[in-house]
């Protein structure tokens, strides 16, 4: 039980390092290939980076909160 939570936040850590140096990959390591794609054209030009850095941290979250609903109301 307490390794999985480690690997977990390891996971989180690695996938949170990618969504600030490289946005668009983040979006490929949670199952939104077409969010990557349009994350990369807009990386793809300088004033563009940031805010898909931004925008992939907080997709981030999201699926980090959508995961944690799926398992609670799996435990029903």
């Amino acid at each position: 039980m307490l390794n999985d939570y480690f690997f977990a936040q390891k996971e989180w850590v690695m996938r949170l390092l990618l969504a600030i140096f490289l946005p668009f990959m983040a979006f490929f390591t949670i199952g939104r290939p077409v969010a990557g794609i349009f994350c990369l054209i807009l990386q793809l030009t300088l004033i563009g980076w940031l805010p898909a850095a931004i925008w992939a941290v907080y997709s981030l979250g999201q699926y980090k909160t959508d995961k944690k609903i799926e398992k609670a109301l799996a435990a029903r």
